[in-house]
């Protein structure tokens, strides 16, 4: 499996392993959890996307059991995590709504809480989780590259920003946001046409998908035309109808690194499919056009 070059700092597998359903599982155990990540990295799979509210800012410490029962993990996987999402449940069961914090101080006590939780002495790469309206871009931009100097972060980035939500924390910031992360997939293609992807590629930033498979979404209608063409493309190459569209991401320019979550083992060992898979061009136009409904113009 190839590295992709974030930064001259990191490099990430170009399939990452995303841990927000950790907690769905019956079996939360770090022996299970441990499984998968060795299943994941069997395949190359060196990177593991987690957030401090996933699982109700419980993932990040089953991720944490782990590196604590199995200290030599740490040494050959990297770890992504996401802050300032505060949401009434967890350790902020005491909130009443839900709201973005972007401030120094909630930042600085993010990094430091989900290093105690983790196990980590640092954290591979940072992301605020969503853009906020009440940011001062100096203060966040400044936490950001202190975190960094520091070296209790190796790099930085965004989640769900746009273009000029991007544009205005790099703007007061010394080390580069490497990525941003953002929903893309055949059920959810606005950032093809919308700019986002277009600005990345302009300013040369590797673009990360969440719920690539649109949260299962794609797969659940076998009979619908989307789902036939998959598998009869899967037939062709013989892969997996989900490796299909997993493809169809890793055919544009961008370099797109698609976050995959799953809790079953079986499904994670065929993870690395969508690497076999060189979609040709009529065949990514015709799962656009069936995913859309609508006829390429």
């Amino acid at each position: 499996m190839k590295t992709i070059e974030l930064s001259d700092k990191l490099s990430i597998s170009n399939i990452v392993y995303g841990m927000w359903r950790l907690t769905d599982d019956q079996d939360t155990s770090a022996g299970h959890i441990q499984n998968k990540i060795e299943a994941c990295v069997e395949q190359g799979i060196d990177t593991f996307d987690q957030a401090d509210i996933y699982g109700g800012y419980t993932a990040e410490g089953l991720l944490g059991s782990v590196i604590k029962q199995s200290p030599q993990l740490r040494s050959s996987i990297k770890i992504i995590t996401k802050c300032n999402i505060v949401a009434p449940m967890g350790i902020h069961s005491d909130k009443r709504f839900k709201y973005y914090d972007t401030t120094a101080g909630y930042i600085n006590s993010c990094v430091e809480r989900s290093l105690k939780t983790m196990n980590l002495e640092h954290i591979d790469l940072l992301l605020l989780h969503r853009p906020d309206p009440l940011m001062n871009a100096d203060e966040a931009g400044a936490a950001l590259d202190a975190l960094v100097s520091s070296g209790k972060v190796t790099a930085v980035g965004a989640s769900n920003f746009r273009p000029w939500d991007f544009n205005l924390l790099q703007s007061r910031m010394q080390h580069p946001l490497v990525t941003n992360q953002i929903e893309i997939s055949l059920m959810q293609q606005a950032a093809l046409k919308n700019g986002d992807l277009a600005f990345l590629q302009q300013h040369k930033i590797i673009p990360m998908a969440w719920s690539p498979l649109a949260g299962g979404a794609i797969l659940r209608d076998s009979l619908s035309p989307l789902s036939l063409l998959m598998q009869q493309i899967g037939e062709i190459h013989a892969v997996s109808p989900e490796a299909v569209a997993i493809a169809w991401l890793l055919r544009h320019p961008a370099g797109i690194i698609p976050i995959l979550g799953s809790n079953r083992l079986d499904r994670i060992k065929q993870f690395g499919q969508a690497l076999q898979v060189n979609l040709s061009t009529e065949e990514w136009f015709g799962l656009l056009e069936q995913a859309s409904g609508q006829p390429v113009p």
